[in-house]
């Protein structure tokens, strides 16, 4: 049999023969190896698996509290106020001491009053020359209308001591109040109370210059007390309706008293975001005295409230959220939750859950929406 071709001559044997055909079997075959292979791995780059996030997660119930809410505050005056002179002056007396009761026009600090007992002095003087004055005007009034009933005199010679005798009056008139404003302000040298109460603070002291309006001492008036308190905005939404407080010292609990709240704060602080309120104390002890640390308890309203892991807690749009599994396709998906309050370990939610839904409580971190996930277990 003779085969010719670019790789056999014109004249082979079998072996020859079967030599040839095995070289281009094999070639065929290392032609065609590659050509799957490249297709194996295209097909495996292009069907990549989505990442399946392992979580934990809780099933979310309800369940009726009704704990105190407790909070931290301070005792403070129920009326205070800072006296404090209506002119300036040199301080030479101030006998205010920080815890001093005091009562209705006691001398707490006086200024020098030289000066204003020098104008004093002066006001007496004209008001003493002003009614010489007057007193001359009326006896020459008198003498020009008798004179005039008797025809010894003019008209106009009356009509000038009538004018004479008036002005003169008016001088006697502004001559006093002249006398009445200099007595005032030698008054105004001696710094009195206004009311019964206890001193809480005190300013400058004698030998000092100061000036109208400076503050030399604070006076708490009266025996009112109050206690203030920082709370969330949260506290106004779950607090019961003219709830009652009960009040104790944090270093002696047996120190207690009750009130209710009197005045909240119209405007949150602009740096912790709280509600400032104070708390009218009804018959306070004595124990409980101004600036002490107390703990205010409030009873709550037994409420239905969700509680779950603080770990289960994130943010977004800047506000509180959680992550909640779509059981039918293990998806998941974010959600903004309103808390209620923070405690050690759980976070209460008022609003954004319900009853049976899934919420993720460990893996937070690496979620995003849309995520595939794997349940390494669920808690009740």
């Amino acid at each position: 049999m003779i085969i010719e071709g670019p790789f056999m001559p014109a004249y082979a044997s079998d072996a020859d023969i079967c030599r040839v055909t095995r070289c281009r079997t094999i070639t065929v075959i290392l032609t065609i190896v590659p050509a799957f292979l490249l297709a194996a791995c295209g097909r495996e780059t292009g069907e990549t698996a989505p990442v399946v996030r392992p979580v934990r997660t809780v099933t979310v119930a309800k369940s009726v509290a009704g704990a105190p809410l407790s909070f931290t505050g301070r005792i403070e005056a129920e009326d205070e106020v800072a006296l404090a002179f209506r002119i300036s002056g040199r301080l030479i007396e101030n006998n205010g001491r920080t815890g001093d009761r005091v009562q209705p026009g006691q001398v707490i600090a006086r200024l020098e009053s030289q000066n204003e007992l020098n104008t004093l002095r002066q006001a007496q003087a004209a008001v003493a020359a002003a009614q010489g004055q007057l007193t001359q005007a009326r006896n020459h009034f008198d003498r020009q209308q008798t004179l005039l009933a008797q025809g010894w005199t003019t008209r106009v010679n009356y009509d000038q001591a009538t004018q004479a005798q008036q002005t003169a009056q008016s001088q006697v008139d502004a001559a006093e109040a002249q006398l009445k404003t200099a007595h005032d302000l030698v008054g105004f040298t001696e710094l009195k109370a206004d009311a019964p109460g206890v001193i809480t603070a005190v300013g400058p002291s004698a030998g000092e210059v100061v000036q109208a309006g400076q503050m030399i001492v604070r006076l708490a008036r009266k025996d009112g007390r109050d206690a203030v308190f920082d709370v969330p905005a949260q506290f106004f939404r779950s607090a019961p309706s003219d709830p009652q407080i009960a009040v104790s010292l944090t270093d002696d609990p047996r120190v207690m008293a009750h009130g209710r709240i009197r005045e909240v704060g119209a405007q949150a602080d602009p740096v912790t975001r709280t509600f400032e309120i104070k708390v009218g104390l009804t018959d306070p002890p004595s124990t409980m005295r101004l600036g002490a640390t107390v703990v205010g308890r409030m009873e709550m309203d037994a409420v239905p409230i969700i509680e779950i892991p603080a770990s289960a807690l994130t943010r977004a749009n800047q506000q509180p959220a959680v992550w909640i599994v779509d059981p039918a396709n293990r998806t998941v998906s974010i959600r903004n939750v309103d808390v209620l309050r923070f405690e050690q370990a759980q976070v209460v939610v008022s609003q954004g859950l319900d009853t049976g839904e899934i919420v993720v409580t460990a893996g937070v971190q690496a979620l995003h929406p849309g995520q595939k996930i794997r349940l390494l277990g669920s808690e009740q």
